[in-house]
């Protein structure tokens, strides 16, 4: 099943490519949410700890992937919107290229080079073997993680936001068990949880792949369609590695302020990490939004329907809106009770500093909502290149945060890292729209010869 986003009304087609991403981000989550509940209730709050203190570096490297895939769908979406089915099939084949060689890569280069990280991030001595021996599974499984993402990208660029949710409906109840398999039965300790991780993730990949493969008619090309092409991948590559590295250069503020969190000892990192389990969790609905303005914006460029950009950008912005208020109240008023999913309820002082961070950061959600629509919106359109821009500033928020804040005003100043980190982004991304649809316009009007 496919969806035309260039036809219709805004806020339902907006509405209906989002309910399922956000039910799949919702499986996807599971997974890193299972690990760390059962490892902090089975394995105590050190282990936490040593799962939460690769989170950053995790998104570090996982985050370019799936930015990488993404950007990859970008032109795929622009083939399928201009109904250009020649094309689509042959960027579908480029990025499959690129996709295996970015595996192949990335997988070496982040194994060989993980715990030399780790070691310079300042982990605590009292849980760095833990926190290699998850890290260096998860990353030894980014073959199946770019599967997973690439596949799950190239359906929704043709409108099906359903199907992965299925896929991933099945991996998240896999994930749950291998969870409870490795380290209960298998006692494998925290590499149990990165195993049943990797398995999970590879089983919603192939199951991507052979559907993808079995049931969309559009997508069988010959062999001359499937042959490696310089300009497609030159144009994918285009899309992705700004992408990619729009994630990376927003983590390597995380990794900068994580490194001050840990200056703060293991106790302070496990309030962190079960407040960031949960606001990710609160988060996923920003994150669909976020995905299906990429997908929206991507088929109506290549409609030329401007003025449906614009619409849509005003239907998503509001729905943030609302929902983030929403998520206010929920944390405000009953965050310590969540938290007490991955924290004994006797570690009073830890549950205390997860609800001060979860409301810190719940308060800014509006902010939050309007990063992830208006950037995916401009990715969408084909500005990678620029959106990269809202990352750099997230990345200085954060990294003035952790090297300036933190060390004077310490946890405190740890809860208003991310808030910060998304106003900066917010007043480049503001300016940067307007800008980009100014000239998007004048390109329809054919006032411009190219982008």
């Amino acid at each position: 099943m496919v969806k035309d986003m260039t036809q219709g009304s805004p806020r339902k087609l907006i509405l209906s490519f989002a309910v399922p991403l956000i039910l799949g981000n919702l499986f996807q989550q599971f997974y890193s949410l299972v690990d760390t509940v059962i490892v902090g209730k089975f394995l105590g709050v050190t282990k936490l700890a040593a799962v939460g203190a690769t989170g950053s570096i995790n998104f570090l490297i996982i985050g370019f992937c799936m930015g990488l895939c993404s950007g990859f769908s970008i032109p795929i979406s622009q083939r399928f919107g201009a109904r250009d089915e020649k094309g689509l099939r042959g960027y579908v084949a480029n990025s499959a290229w690129l996709g295996t060689v970015a595996a192949v890569v990335i997988t070496v280069l982040t194994v060989a080079l993980c715990r030399q990280i780790l070691v310079w991030m300042r982990t605590p001595e009292d849980i760095i073997e833990d926190s290699y021996r998850y890290i260096v599974i998860i990353f030894a499984g980014i073959p199946v993680t770019i599967l997973y993402n690439l596949t799950s990208a190239i359906i929704r660029s043709m409108g099906d936001s359903r199907t992965p949710v299925y896929f991933l409906t099945l991996a998240a109840g896999l994930n749950i068990v291998l969870d409870l398999f490795c380290i209960l039965v298998l006692h494998m300790g925290v590499a149990g949880a990165a195993v049943a991780t990797v398995v999970s993730q590879a089983v919603a990949g192939v199951s991507c792949l052979i559907f993808m493969i079995r049931r969309f008619e559009i997508l069988r090309m010959n062999g001359q369609e499937a042959r490696p092409r310089r300009r497609m991948m030159i144009r994918l590559l285009t899309m992705g590695v700004p992408m990619g590295l729009q994630y990376s250069v927003t983590a390597i503020g995380s990794v900068i302020l994580q490194s001050s969190v840990n200056m703060l000892g293991s106790a302070a990192v496990a309030a962190v990490t079960a407040a960031g389990k949960i606001s990710m969790f609160f988060s996923i609905v920003f994150d669909s939004l976020g995905a299906t303005m990429a997908t929206y914006a991507g088929q109506n460029m290549g409609a030329k329907r401007a003025d449906r950009i614009r619409q849509g950008l005003r239907e998503a912005n509001i729905m943030g809106c609302i929902y983030a208020a929403a998520a206010f109240a929920v944390l405000f008023f009953f965050g310590r009770r969540i938290a007490c999913l991955f924290v004994d309820p006797t570690e009073t002082a830890i549950l205390d500093n997860v609800r001060q961070m979860l409301i810190c950061n719940s308060a800014f959600y509006c902010a939050l909502a309007f990063v992830n629509i208006v950037r995916f919106l401009i990715q969408g359109i084909g500005y990678s290149s620029l959106a990269i821009f809202s990352g750099v500033s997230e990345m200085v928020a954060r990294g003035l945060a952790g090297m300036v804040l933190v060390p004077a005003f310490g946890f405190t100043a740890v809860c208003f890292a991310n808030p910060l980190a998304w106003v900066f982004a917010d007043l480049f991304l503001f300016p940067a729209y307007f800008w980009i649809m100014k000239r998007v316009e004048e390109f329809f009007a054919g006032k411009r010869m190219q982008l």
